[in-house]
């Protein structure tokens, strides 16, 4: 943490192919693609984050002179190659899809088309950005969506897996949905509200729970939410922070906000007694917020059990995405460039999901033109023109004989990828955390609900176009007729 270049965060294998490249083809430009499989959390899609943080990692690539030293006491390099690293930088070109951006398995995030002994060094470091707040900020979405629009706050700092992912796993967290952070450090690196209430120690510290109510009400008089589950929700903690309140509004000094907080307990039960004691009390606007061990599923539960909770902290199990702890993005070599053109290459597998997309690709997002939501993605060829005005014709890449057939007129296309790096300059400029956040609510307002339920979602077909699809199966059947030779 804390440290720019970070060129030595890759896997050491990576290293010992580039000193191989540098004695064979290091100048041979190929294309690498990022992509993953599944959604994680059994979602029906997945957020794209993390870009900004590939930018910075590309802009500082470099081998400082105590890299060079480290790598030379590892008796693994020669010196040729190590003078090599002394001037290295990234001078290829990156595509990928913009953070905050709906994304489904098997097509391109990211692509990268660069001298193979550049490419291969970079797989590990983008794959462990991309991955890491990919999956937080999709599990952050499938959260608040079972808030159903209740402001959601990211509490799970403290039990991230260490500081980059509580830092990074944050900003995510605030990509996908939620209104802030009590992660300090990351609500000022990213400009985003810093959000929190106190702890039960401060309760604790006083010599009473109404003491210790009357000065938080005293510090904090514009945000007075009081955590009233330290010794007896209901028959001490609500009582208290009712009777603070009352002192509050007859004093004429309301806060602009003020509530309890729920963190332990039957928070269905709880909430909607306290709701009936603040309701009569005369406080039907105070806020009650709820945390302890949130997750999309229990907030769910929690809304149909009539839980009276119009505000969620969600700490462990959002920040560590506990019930799926991986997104499982790759980088794999999808085409080396002979001369002008593009030779395609691809990996083959037992299992056809892991047979890869070969060639140098681009990808379509196909809009439902009257609704405005996805109807498919579209992987093709790049240099692939396709025009709204004409028909198209889909098929599932699996099962072809599932076809849909698509008017012209009726759809409206939009392409993905866009141009991130140019000859190793960068040309894009991340938006702020904030517009990414509302440019993702955008995103997500595009999916059919039976996309974003939380079990046994709807899949959103991501197809390929005719010519890629024909490219793949000739290079099955070509390399079946060698195997057969």
């Amino acid at each position: 943490m804390g440290r720019e270049n970070l060129t030595l965060l890759t896997d050491f294998y990576e290293l010992t192919m580039m000193q191989g490249y540098y004695r064979n083809n290091a100048n041979e430009t190929v294309v690498f693609d990022v992509f993953y499989r599944n959604n994680p959390s059994g979602s029906g899609y997945s957020i794209c984050a993390g870009l900004e943080q590939v930018i910075d990692y590309i802009k500082n690539l470099c081998f400082m002179e105590e890299d060079i030293s480290y790598l030379r006491s590892l008796g693994m390099f020669e010196e040729d190659f190590l003078e090599y690293l002394k001037n290295f930088s990234f001078t290829g070109d990156i595509y990928a899809v913009e953070e905050g951006t709906v994304v489904f398995p098997m097509e391109p995030l990211l692509k990268v088309i660069a001298p193979i002994i550049e490419a291969q060094l970079i797989e590990t470091a983008i794959l462990n950005i991309i991955n890491h707040q990919s999956l937080i900020a999709t599990k952050a979405s499938r959260v608040c969506y079972a808030a159903k629009g209740e402001p959601v706050m990211e509490f799970g700092l403290r039990r991230a897996q260490g500081p980059d992912a509580g830092i990074y796993g944050a900003r995510a967290a605030v990509i996908g949905g939620c209104v802030g952070t009590s992660n300090v450090l990351t609500a000022r690196m990213f400009d985003v509200p810093a959000l929190g209430t106190h702890a039960h120690s401060w309760i604790m510290s006083f010599e009473d729970e109404i003491t210790a109510f009357r000065e938080y009400a005293r510090l904090y008089p514009q945000n007075t939410t009081l955590l009233v589950d330290t010794y007896d929700t209901l028959r001490s903690g609500m009582p208290n922070a009712i009777k603070v309140f009352n002192e509050l509004k007859e004093a004429d000094r309301m806060p602009q906000k003020y509530g309890i907080r729920l963190d332990s307990g039957d928070l269905a039960y709880l909430s909607k007694k306290a709701r009936k004691m603040l309701n009569e009390a005369g406080f039907p606007d105070a806020v009650i917020v709820a945390s302890s061990d949130l997750d999309e599923y229990l907030i769910d539960s929690l809304k149909t059990q009539g839980a009276a909770i119009n505000s969620w902290g969600v700490g462990t199990n959002l920040i560590t995405s506990k019930d799926c702890p991986a997104f499982g993005g790759v980088y794999k070599l999808a085409a080396i460039k002979k001369g002008n053109d593009f030779i395609p290459k691809i990996k083959l597998s037992e299992n056809q999901w892991k047979i890869t997309n070969p060639g140098n690709k681009t990808i379509y997002r196909i809009y439902d033109k009257e609704t405005g939501k996805i109807k498919a993605d579209l992987i093709a060829m790049a240099g692939e023109v396709y025009r709204e005005e004409y028909s198209l014709k889909l098929f599932d890449p699996m099962a072809t004989w599932k076809k849909t057939y698509l008017k012209g007129g009726s759809y409206t296309l939009r392409e993905l990828l866009v141009p991130i790096f140019q000859n190793g300059k960068c040309i894009y400029e991340s938006p702020s955390v904030m517009d990414i956040r509302d440019y993702c609510q955008r995103e997500l307002d595009t999916l059919w609900d039976e996309t974003r339920r939380l079990v046994n979602p709807h899949d959103v077909y991501v197809d390929l176009s005719n010519d890629l699809y024909q490219l793949k199966h000739s290079l099955l059947d070509s390399i079946n007729v060698a195997g057969n030779n």
